[in-house]
């Protein structure tokens, strides 16, 4: 049985870059039929002319584009033509979901908002993007709301400068809590047989990520900053330590009793008796000096067997990899979307559903390859 939960579903998708299309791909894998409508008035989504300097200059599937685009159809559509309108307009009445990404009042002015769709189809559910809201007519761009929210003042070196996350997490947040926002609508219209429209924005999701960073200040008054890898309140979690062979790992030690079995597999077991170090509280006191004891010890051996013996005992520990080492592991394997005419792209769902397997779904489309598409009945 294939993992076909949205078989019958139609997804109509007027988004574009990451976050949209991140949500659209995420039903695409599920089984449901999903429209990608590209703007035909700007050769469709701007992430078509985002590439390497080693890809093609003619492809119109550049590998940013392929992260959130397998498993759709490519519809072309200018909105501000009436008959373009109107091809939308007779999709809407079959659909179940849109997924758009608009800046406040540009929906309506292209006659695509949730209003008017709604006259259309009742039993619509709409999910809106937007940047900072409904009263913010900014448009959102990742790498300013990882700045704006606090993410690149928290991340980087001590002393260093505040540094940009190395993919666009707030596109992915913001992704993640619209999946969220559509399941319970889909799960209310089962209830009540209304649709109903999820707004999210960049700023609210990333703000809603900051977590125990934001707490640290509204509940103990601690102004967050920039602390390399290392945890504000765990000591050593998040640490980088170089070994032997020039190989690095990181520790992940969440409490006292694997803080005793990590210095045991040290060699050191009386480090845990130390009253500097005995409990997490006082670890995080004198981080610094229990972090220049931990580099010594961990400089001396070498990382792969010092790793095996971590897991062992059940020490939380892992290596340092690279893009190559990730995709070697065989549970990133797994994560691969594979198609016999195409270089393979990540999924979506990482979660899976027992006594189902995934649905094989095609590669990410072409420009417009779909503009003889009609209403399914």
């Amino acid at each position: 049985m294939q993992n076909a939960i949205f078989k019958d579903m139609l997804v109509l998708e007027l988004a574009s870059v990451l976050a949209g299309p991140s949500v659209g791909q995420f039903f695409a894998e599920l089984g449901a039929r999903v429209v990608k409508v590209e703007n035909a008035a700007t050769r469709g989504d701007v992430t078509r002319s985002w590439k390497l300097k080693t890809e093609p200059a003619d492809t119109d599937t550049p590998a940013y584009f392929c992260a959130a685009n397998w498993g759709k159809e490519s519809l072309a559509l200018d909105l501000r033509q009436p008959q373009d309108l109107q091809k939308l307009y007779a999709l809407v009445t079959q659909a179940d979901v849109v997924i758009a990404s608009y800046k406040p009042g540009d929906a309506e002015k292209l006659q695509v908002d949730y209003r008017t769709l709604r006259r259309l189809n009742p039993r619509l559910v709409y999910g809106h993007i937007t940047g900072y809201g409904a009263a913010d007519a900014r448009a959102g761009y990742d790498a300013v709301v990882q700045a704006e929210a606090g993410f690149m003042y928290l991340n980087g070196e001590p002393g260093g400068p505040p540094t940009k996350m190395p993919v666009a997490l707030m596109d992915v947040l913001t992704a993640h809590q619209l999946k969220e926002g559509l399941l319970v609508a889909l799960l209310q219209r089962e209830r009540t047989g209304q649709g109903q429209v999820i707004e999210v924005s960049l700023l609210a999701a990333a703000v809603s990520a900051l977590a125990n960073q934001a707490t640290n200040y509204l509940v103990a008054g601690q102004v967050p900053q920039r602390m390399g890898s290392e945890h504000p309140n765990i000591v050593p979690y998040g640490s980088v330590y170089t070994c032997a062979d020039g190989k690095q790992l990181v520790l992940a030690v969440g409490d006292d009793r694997q803080f005793g079995r990590l210095c045991k597999v040290l060699g050191l077991p009386a480090l845990a008796q130390d009253p500097r170090y005995r409990t997490n509280y006082s670890r995080v006191q004198y981080r610094q000096a229990l972090n220049q004891e931990l580099r010594e010890l961990i400089s001396s051996r070498e990382r792969e067997a010092l790793l095996t013996a971590l897991h062992e005992q059940h020490v939380p520990a892992g290596a340092v990899n690279t893009i190559p080492d990730v995709f070697a592991l065989p549970q990133a394997q797994d994560m691969l979307l594979c198609h016999p005419q195409a270089k393979p792209g990540i999924r979506q769902v990482a979660f899976s559903l027992a006594g189902q397997e995934r649905i094989r779904i095609s590669p990410p489309p072409s420009y417009g390859q779909d503009e003889d598409t009609k209403v399914q009945h």
